[in-house]
């Protein structure tokens, strides 16, 4: 006589075959700018559901694109959205999840000037336009009465590889030079005007740690892990802002996020809000193809937007606003698996 399975006993019975063969395996890949958080996540997410582990390779938002867009991985990672024709190439609708907010910060190598060197957003502009090519040039001095600044060479340092983190620092410049948007643009990548190439955060660190006179930009927790020291901007207040988590947070402060979450933080209005800070985003499809992968990506991704937030501060990212978190809850009620 058989014996009668419901439909819970069922799902039950399919959770038992997936752990019985071993813990079901979530690929990923994309930007580096949060990889600190992200491993931490699925190191302590793992304890809690050993059912489920997490292969993140942190090769570069632009990778990340293209490999969902493959589908070559369960999710991508990115801090610049997917464009309308990136959106358009891929074989099914991606949604853009929020995850964390963090801080790009510009980073240098000058003997003896420790953090909070002051820049202005047009000077900024003009380092990396080339422009600029001297850190003594009178328009640093003038803002820095209080800084030795050294007859020595800038050198421009920026990421080699597809790269969220460039989008957002571009998006930046972007919005603040009309030279830079005129001749440059944003774009996870871009056509540098001078400078040398890091591939990750991590290698654009590595670099201006290892060349005197070096500036560049990354993701805050890579400036402070690495003991790089790491400049003040100027906000549209015309106050110098030191990036942490509180002027991270502000940046959020007044903006309108849309339904589908692409939208720009930088060069934000409020005046304590450090202006080069941005969201950056899971990628997933709305139509999942793996119904086991798709519930675990979806129930680890409520784990992260509430309990897992509190492994942010530490890790030097502002956590998700409450409205946000609300917004990615009826997103994540559309996902089908």
């Amino acid at each position: 006589m058989f014996k009668k399975i419901t439909v819970f006993s069922l799902v039950l019975m399919v959770a038992g075959i997936a752990f019985a063969g071993g813990p079901v395996l979530i690929n990923g890949a994309g930007a580096t700018f949060p990889y600190p958080i992200y491993s931490k996540w699925f190191d302590e997410y793992s304890k809690i559901n050993p059912t489920v582990q997490f292969n993140y390779q942190s090769i570069g938002s632009g990778g990340g694109i293209k490999q969902i867009t493959a589908k070559t991985v369960d999710f991508g990672a990115t801090d610049g959205p997917m464009t309308p024709d990136q959106m358009a190439e891929a074989p099914g609708r991606i949604y853009h999840i929020p995850m964390v907010m963090g801080a790009v910060v510009v980073t240098y190598n000058l003997e003896g000037v420790d953090k909070g060197l002051r820049i202005s957003p047009d000077i900024l502009a003009d380092i990396f336009l080339g422009n600029i090519t001297k850190w003594n040039d009178s328009r640093i001095t003038a803002i820095n009465p209080d800084q030795k600044l050294p007859d020595q060479d800038i050198v421009v340092i920026h990421r080699s590889d597809g790269s969220g983190t460039t989008f957002i620092f571009v998006d930046y410049l972007s919005s603040v030079s009309s030279e830079w948007k005129n001749k440059v643009g944003k774009a996870t990548s871009v056509n540098w005007p001078v400078g040398l190439g890091g591939k990750g955060n991590e290698g654009v660190s590595g670099l201006v740690k290892q060349t005197p006179g070096g500036i560049g930009y990354v993701e805050l927790s890579y400036a402070i892990k690495n003991k790089l020291a790491y400049a003040f901007l100027e906000s549209q207040s015309g106050k110098f802002i030191e990036p942490d988590l509180e002027s991270t947070s502000k940046a959020a402060e007044g903006v309108e996020i849309p339904e589908d979450f692409r939208v720009s933080l930088v060069n934000s209005s409020n005046p304590a809000a450090y202006p080069i800070a941005g969201f950056t985003w899971l990628l997933i499809y709305k139509n999942m193809d793996d119904a086991v992968k798709g519930k675990a990506i979806v129930d680890f991704i409520k784990w992260a937007i509430h309990d897992g937030q509190k492994y942010t501060e530490k890790l030097l990212y502002a956590p998700l606003p409450d409205k946000v978190v609300e917004m990615i809850e009826n997103r994540l009620g559309q996902i089908k698996y």
